[in-house]
């Protein structure tokens, strides 16, 4: 089957006097100062701390509001041994958060609990039960993590209670701060803190270090935790620029060379082979199986396999948390197959400018990753419902140019209640609001966008053709990493590429195109790979040749390395779809 077509955007050229004097400087070819330029980095200074980060570059934590009094509380708790509950939300970042500060304050010996809310009898964010929990274990302060912002009644009641409250969130705050003792959250309107893209766990690792600052641990306290924020970081899909990535970088460093009984159990549980950890790595085989245990059952059982102490301690969990992804997997696959035939079986959804659906013995678990695997094969605002006891949860998945959280405000008399940002939401209603709703939402969502915003766009830095590929070029390419949002993996342009006549399909379903191929008027063949595009291999072959957006990689093979490209996308030559963005900014 080929897959429906994709708009190609072309970032636009850059100040050519300011592209070559980076490129000067530097001693790189323009394109690489080109792509430098649009990360933000336009000066030496600049590129010295994206290619040679040192944990020095990270901002003083007592910049952040509230930091000093957050400091001042906890280190009294440290003094006078008070319990202490570290409380975190069910995902990733929220119990690597928890497994970090509760493993901090162990260490200098402070009692404390931890606690994480179940993600279907208590939901999101700071819970009666955890209040509850926290006087019944004799508390007297709880620092929540990757939630509490907006939990305004939830620190009234601990207030109440004689608990005092340390907030460490980085969602955007409601029109209220909660009379927490100390709210960090760089998003405050009134933060001065510099970089605002920080995970939850993140701005709790800005807590620890300024306590080791205030009472002159050694550095070394702090930077063992470095594995636990890059999980979240990368889980979390936070911008991987400035302070992400400087402390991505030395996380990764910490995960290959000394991973934690924990982490090592998992990798060694998911089969991974590979001689180092990428960032991608993270996200696709650490992150999941963390957040299965939250999905499946109870996410404490994560929260236990990364405080594990030793091998020992870890294996029998981690081989429980890989049955519980092993059964995600499962259900994820079986309900995303359910809801396509419900797709195709609806006519109503062929002139739709939304996908909504429901199933009602559907997995409230995997909803999430169910509209996502939907978005990938219909590419529109999507929101998958399951239900329990009348009453429906949704979870939504948007696209590029839809603020899903607006389209839902339009539809709130339907609703019981919702929340989210821009791409993703969730949300309950009653059974009988479902056909109203669908039907609303389709409506508010149809005078939102227009048609061309439901043709997924492929985003190209640079036309790179292959004769000006070089080792030397990908040596500094490579240093671009770690990879995520706002520094991504740079995509190139090839246009009127032709097969060589040594390009065919491979693998075991003959979906994959392995290539061998020579521009129009160029000298050098490139090989490389395409996954699932084994409908490019007529479009290679035709006289008009094709067109390909491209990630430049290593290949080794029986000891030798060599470049090559993998092919992102590939359209016959001149298929009018390539556009020039408006702006520098790649989206």
């Amino acid at each position: 089957m080929t897959p429906s077509l994709k708009k190609w955007r072309l970032a636009p050229s850059l100040d050519t006097t300011q592209v070559q004097a980076l490129a000067s400087q530097l001693n790189v070819d323009p394109f690489v100062a080109e792509l430098l330029i649009r990360r933000g980095i336009t000066t030496l200074d600049d590129a010295r701390v994206f290619f040679r980060p040192t944990l020095q570059d990270l901002h003083p934590p007592l910049v952040m509001a509230d930091m000093k009094k957050a400091v001042k509380r906890v280190v009294q708790a440290i003094h006078n041994r008070e319990k202490v509950l570290v409380y975190g939300d069910y995902d990733v970042d929220g119990t690597t958060s928890v497994a970090m500060m509760y493993s901090f304050l162990k260490q200098l010996d402070v009692p404390c609990e931890h606690y994480i809310p179940h993600r279907y009898h208590e939901g999101y964010g700071v819970s009666a039960q955890g209040v509850a929990f926290a006087k019944s274990e004799g508390c007297s302060l709880m620092i929540t993590l990757d939630c509490g912002v907006k939990a305004v009644d939830r620190v009234k009641e601990a207030n109440e209670l004689g608990i005092d409250v340390i907030i460490c969130d980085h969602h955007k705050p409601g029109t209220n701060l909660p009379p927490a003792l100390a709210v960090l959250d760089p998003m405050r309107d009134d933060c001065p803190y510099p970089f605002k893209g920080l995970s939850g766990c993140g701005v709790g690792f800005k807590l620890i270090q300024a306590i080791v600052e205030d009472q002159g641990f050694p550095d070394e306290m702090l930077w063992s935790y470095l594995d636990l924020l890059t999980i979240s970081i990368g889980a979390d899909i936070v911008p991987i620029i400035g302070e992400n990535r400087t402390l991505c970088r030395f996380g990764l460093d910490l995960i290959n060379k000394h991973p934690r009984p924990g982490v090592r159990a998992m990798l060694n549980a998911a089969g991974f082979n590979k001689e180092s950890m990428t960032i991608s790595d993270v996200v696709f085989i650490l992150a999941p199986r963390i957040n299965a245990a939250g999905r499946m059952d109870r996410a404490a059982h994560a929260l236990e396999l990364l405080l594990a102490q030793n091998d020992e301690e870890a294996l029998p969990l981690s081989q429980t948390i890989e049955e519980f992804n092993r059964n995600r997997k499962e259900l994820d696959k079986s309900i995303t197959e359910s809801a396509l035939e419900q797709i195709a079986e609806d006519p109503w959804y062929e002139t739709a400018w939304s996908t909504v659906v429901f199933g009602a013995d559907w997995h409230k678990g995997v909803i999430g990753i169910v509209a996502s695997r939907i978005m990938d094969q219909h590419y529109k605002p999507t929101i998958v419902f399951t239900e329990k006891e009348g009453i429906l949860s949704g979870s939504a998945r948007s696209i590029e140019g839809l603020d899903i959280y607006e389209a839902l405000g339009s539809c709130r008399d339907l609703l019981i209640q919702f929340g989210g940002h821009a791409m993703a939401a969730g949300m309950t209603m009653k059974l009988e609001q479902f056909k109203a709703f669908r039907q609303k939402f389709d409506e508010v969502v149809k005078s939102m966008i227009s048609q061309d915003d439901l043709i997924p766009v492929v985003e190209i830095e640079h036309e790179l053709p292959f004769d000006q590929i070089s080792t030397a070029n990908y040596k500094i390419l490579k240093q671009f990493a770690p990879h995520g949002p706002a520094n991504m993996k740079p995509a190139f342009l090839a246009t009127q590429c032709r097969d060589t006549s040594y390009s065919r399909l491979v693998g075991g379903d003959f979906s994959h195109l392995k290539l061998h191929v020579v521009q129009e008027n160029g000298r050098r063949a490139m090989e490389g790979i395409g996954f699932n595009m084994s409908h490019g291999l007529s479009m290679l072959k035709s006289t008009e040749g094709a067109d390909l957006v491209y990630t430049l990689e290593e290949n080794s093979w029986n000891g030798k390395t060599e470049l090559q490209i993998q092919v992102r996308d590939i359209h016959l030559a001149n298929a009018n779809i390539l556009t020039s963005a408006t702006s520098p900014e790649m989206s």
